[in-house]
């Protein structure tokens, strides 16, 4: 190419560049790509809002496609959808909705908008996710749902059935979380597993009281009760467990008469178990002037039973309402028959030296917070221990640990809230030495399925103490503390037992051993 045809080249490519960029302008823009639902790789025509809350989706389009049976009242404010054999209801502006059996609470309502009714992405995960095992996986800085069933799992279970103290606890573990359902039915409890696979252990009989049979399948599992009993279920995390109690019915009084406002009462009634420490042979701690512990807590238990009923809307139970022996696992169990609501056991603490005096109250824990608290609960769980049978070992004790974490650990944020009263309530009106409330393993507080606790109302080693705990009017005061503790625990919000989460072990915790006295 010559010089000059390389000229005439470039004045083209000049005078062509202003009409191409005023062509570029000209030329209007791409509309933006508006948010999408993708499934199997596949655009739905699903409308979708993007709102501060997160994104809405039209469910009618998404019914058509994933599967179900969508209906609505006259009013279009209720919608009721069938997903397989699960129902669902929703309700325009409420963020409740309700999972079979299950009220499941959502990020924000559903609203009317393009296709009817939008719903959050949370509610496509807890239906269509939770019952047909699809996954929706928003991408914000796409604007675009996709959606895919997940593969079928095969999930690994293993059984565990204790029982202890008048209650059966049946654990099923899993290394990941299953899809579910739980259907109770009279006598039996089904575990439905949803669009997964189990591979379950393998076959034991079940040898019980309560729970006649555990059997699985495939895609469920079958807990069968004795005629008369009944389960409750909740969860536990790391690994996960679905765990059920299985406890005799509670027989409940037939009203008499049109005294229905009187049912409504009995049905309100929260029942105490309050447990005298000792009896019988084990006389606990002797003051100096050979006062005995067991007598003196009889006592105490006997006014506190006496006022709770005069003060509260309450159903009070003595363990023991005599000078008679009782094994400390057969207190908590006395509470679990009878359902109660806070279990109290009343003790009076000891020293190896007469100077130390004060109030405390210990709520359960698998580990002391510190040695005062280790010491106490070793001298407690010797005296009124039953005698261990003749083939068990630490296998038995395992599994009563166990039990323990599963039946205690989701009340010991109630009974540390419990405790604090308690604690407060004596230092306040007594001016007791305020010893704090402590976490300890005592075994009277082992198994019991409700908040409990353990007070110690004094030190009888202690001849100024020993001395103000036979005063009537002093151990009145005693009495009115733990009635207020009771109250203000009864009016306040209860926690949730079934979702309350285990405390941690508290910090520089020791292991109980076997050991003597309390130290001052």
């Amino acid at each position: 190419m010559t010089e000059l045809h390389r000229l005439v080249l470039l004045a083209t490519l000049l005078l062509a560049l202003p009409l191409l960029v005023a062509a570029q302008i000209g030329r209007p823009a791409a509309p933006p790509r508006g948010p999408a639902v993708v499934l199997d790789g596949r655009e739905l025509a699903v409308p979708v809002t993007i709102t501060p809350g997160g994104p809405l989706f039209a469910l009618r389009p998404l019914v058509d496609s994933l599967g179900g049976q969508l209906g609505g009242d006259d009013t279009g404010e209720s919608y009721n959808l069938k997903i397989e054999a699960t129902e669902v209801v929703t309700g325009i502006g409420n963020a409740i909705i309700t999972v079979g059996e299950e009220i499941v609470s959502l990020s924000q309502p559903p609203v009317r908008g393009e296709g009817g009714p939008q719903v959050p992405l949370d509610f496509l995960r807890k239906t269509w996710g939770a019952v047909s095992g699809y996954s929706f996986d928003w991408r914000p800085e796409e604007s675009r749902l996709i959606i895919s069933r997940r593969e079928s799992r095969e999930i690994k279970v293993t059984l565990d059935v204790v029982h202890l103290q008048g209650m059966t606890t049946v654990v099923l573990q899993f290394p990941e979380t299953p899809r579910y359902r739980i259907n109770q039915l009279p006598g039996v409890v089904e575990v439905q597993v949803l669009a997964d696979r189990l591979a379950p252990p393998a076959r034991k009989k079940v040898e019980d009281s309560l729970v006649q049979d555990v059997t699985f399948a495939p895609q469920q599992i079958r807990i069968q009760l004795v005629p008369d009993a009944e389960a409750e279920s909740y969860l536990l995390d790391n690994p996960f467990r679905l765990v059920f109690d299985v406890h005799r019915k509670s027989a409940a009084p037939v009203p008499v008469g049109p005294s229905a406002a009187a049912a409504d009462l009995r049905s309100s009634t929260r029942t105490i178990v309050v447990d005298p420490g000792h009896g019988g042979t084990e006389t606990g701690a002797i003051g100096p002037g050979g006062v005995a512990e067991k007598e003196l807590t009889l006592v105490l238990a006997r006014d506190l039973e006496a006022r709770l009923t005069q003060r509260l809307p309450v159903r009070v139970v003595l363990t023991r309402t005599d000078d008679s022996k009782l094994p400390l696992d057969s207190r908590t169990a006395i509470a679990n028959q009878n359902k109660a609501d806070l279990f109290i056991s009343l003790h009076l603490n000891s020293s190896l030296g007469s100077g130390a005096h004060g109030a405390e109250t210990y709520f359960l824990s698998s580990q002391a917070s510190d040695t005062h608290a280790e010491s106490a609960a070793a001298t407690e769980n010797v005296s009124g221990a039953a005698a261990p049978a003749p083939d068990s070992g630490q296998e038995t004790q395992d599994l009563q640990m166990i039990l323990w974490d599963l039946a205690q650990s989701h009340h010991l944020a109630e009974s540390q809230r419990f405790a604090g009263l308690v604690q407060a309530e004596l230092n306040q009106a007594l001016e007791l030495k305020d010893r704090g409330v402590k976490q300890a393993p005592f075994r009277v507080l082992m198994g019991a399925a409700m908040p409990a606790v353990l007070v110690e109302l004094g030190f009888i080693s202690n001849p100024d103490e020993e001395a103000k705990l036979q005063n009537p009017a002093y151990r009145a005061d005693l009495v009115e503390a733990l009635v207020r503790a009771v109250g203000r625990y009864l009016e306040a919000p209860q926690v949730d037992r079934r979702s309350t989460p285990p405390l941690p072990p508290p910090q520089g915790a020791v292991r109980s051993n076997p050991g003597s006295p309390t130290p001052p």
